[in-house]
């Protein structure tokens, strides 16, 4: 299982009853962020959880409120006597901007990983989490990600039986061990049946309608998309701007076979996103507009 907190849903500036967007991700002891905005970590608090299990955290870009809340999270992380290693993932530039950042935490007790990437994708398998950048439409470079949880299929003594498998690598093998005896090598799909449906999981934030959203949208378990306006009028500005509509990404969710839709990175000037609710849910039945916070667990189908 997946647990997912939506831990803002702010975008541009924090304000006292939103903090700026984002999200945790948590799986088998591993956490993942992505985005790490002004506010995060008071955020993290109001949700009870703790900085210090972060050992992933992912940057869409580089604008100020997805990245300007790593300073003081590295510190806490340094306070609490870390000392395993984070590891950051971003577009081209991310040493040097949170190299930058780093200024007022120049000493850290723990190792931090760099992992950039150019190009239109890019993809990483790292703690159990299968994720996979894709380029967006923003006024500077900008990527959503695709996370997914792969899961095995069931272990098979009848195929382990064929492949002459001796019984006492069965349990070794079934747990993604591959073993070399004499001159065989005994993988685990020796003794495995089919691939089992996994867990999908989008977020893309700060962008216009695109191909790679819609591509990577498809039977999501969760969607997660911006919805920076939702009066009609502020078209124009999204479309200048290149953020998102409500409506907009409502009308991707409701092609992209997803179960759920999750909407964040709201205006300031968007008081009470919920008033869109009836209009949004014409468009897809299954549209959240959650507030800071928000969460749920994602289970894998029996």
């Amino acid at each position: 299982m997946l647990d997912v907190f939506l831990i803002g849903t702010g975008g541009m500036m924090p304000l006292p009853f939103r903090f700026l967007t984002s999200l945790v991700l948590r799986l088998n002891g591993s956490t993942m962020m992505i985005d790490c905005g002004e506010g995060t970590q008071v955020a993290l608090r109001k949700k009870g959880l703790s900085a210090n299990p972060i050992d992933l955290i992912c940057f869409t870009h580089y604008h100020g409120d997805h990245i300007s809340g790593l300073p003081g999270l590295l510190l806490t992380m340094g306070n609490s006597e870390r000392k395993e290693p984070l590891t950051l993932i971003g577009p081209k530039g991310l040493e040097r901007v949170a190299g930058a950042l780093r200024v007022v935490a120049p000493e850290l007790p723990f190792p931090i990983v760099y992992r950039e990437f150019t190009g239109q994708e890019a993809d990483f398998s790292i703690a159990g989490y299968e994720i996979h950048a894709f380029r967006v439409n923003h006024n500077v470079p900008c990527f959503g990600y695709c996370v997914e949880v792969p899961r095995l299929g069931l272990f098979d003594p009848e195929r382990a039986r064929k492949n002459d498998v001796p019984l006492k690598y069965w349990n070794r093998l079934q747990h993604g061990e591959s073993i070399e005896d004499g001159d065989r090598i005994f993988t685990p799909d020796l003794v495995m049946g089919p691939q089992r449906k996994g867990l999908k999981l989008v977020y893309s934030t700060d962008t216009r309608p695109t191909d790679s959203i819609r591509k990577y949208a498809k039977d999501t378990d969760l969607l997660i998309l911006e919805g920076m306006y939702g009066d009609k009028t502020k078209l124009p500005s999204a479309r200048e701007k290149k953020h998102m509509m409500m409506q907009e990404a409502c009308e991707i969710a409701a092609g992209s076979g997803t179960k759920e839709l999750w909407l964040t990175h709201f205006s300031p000037a968007l008081t009470h996103p919920s008033d869109y609710a009836e209009e949004l849910k014409a468009i897809f039945p299954n549209t959240v507009i959650p507030k800071d916070g928000h969460s749920t667990v994602l289970m894998f189908e029996d």
